[in-house]
């Protein structure tokens, strides 16, 4: 498969946005806020090559104080390579940052049978970067349950892996650390290879 990065320009509430969609394989790494959580745009460019995934990034270059879209309101019907990353991609990897506990790597989206192989890479490859996966332990603007968020509009929806900054960066470089690089690879290759099983439902009492 060829996989030649293909960009679009595109406005979000007024924001201009540059969409980056580099196509792979059917699980898909994604960068909503590539320019405000450093480290996510260049983890899911080193994962999807890596895995062989499909990547879909948005930065906004050139602007020195990046807008802070919320995750749901970024799923936009006028993006053609986010509708394109959608129908492709079969579940999606979606990559953020937080600045909550300074270790802890919090996993949310509504597959939870794949937030609990993600966890399980993580404690095997990075156990310096503990993984939640109990909802009633992530904070609730992080467990990305929203149904419009886009990690939860692909056919098996997805997990949320929200970084601390000692997880997505190193050396003063936005470069993840290796280890962080190895276990998350290691868990979109189960996801992959159908690691999560099909979709398992959240709890009804976890809403956005």
């Amino acid at each position: 498969m060829t996989r030649t990065a293909r960009v679009e320009q595109v406005t979000i509430e007024g924001v201009a946005l540059l969409a980056t969609l580099v196509p792979g394989d059917g699980v898909g790494l994604l960068a909503l806020h590539g320019s405000n959580e450093g480290g996510t745009a260049e983890l899911a460019g080193i994962l999807a090559r890596r895995c062989g995934a499909t990547s879909l990034v948005f930065t906004q270059p050139g602007n020195p104080r990046p807008v802070h879209i919320t995750s749901p309101r970024m799923a936009v019907e006028h993006c053609a390579l986010l509708r394109e990353f959608l129908s492709r991609v079969s579940l999606t990897v979606s990559l953020h940052g937080h600045m909550r506990a300074p270790h802890t790597v919090f996993l949310g989206g509504r597959n939870r049978a794949a937030a609990r192989v993600v966890a399980a890479a993580l404690a095997a490859r990075a156990p310096h970067f503990p993984a939640v996966t109990d909802l009633t332990a992530i904070p609730s603007d992080l467990r990305g349950l929203h149904p419009r968020n886009p990690v939860n509009l692909t056919r098996l929806t997805g997990v949320q892996v929200e970084l601390p900054l000692p997880a997505r960066t190193s050396g003063g470089t936005n470069r993840p650390p290796d280890a962080v690089v190895e276990a998350l690879a290691a868990g979109v290759e189960t996801l992959g290879h159908g690691g999560a099983g099909s979709h398992a439902d959240v709890p009804a009492e976890f809403t956005d």
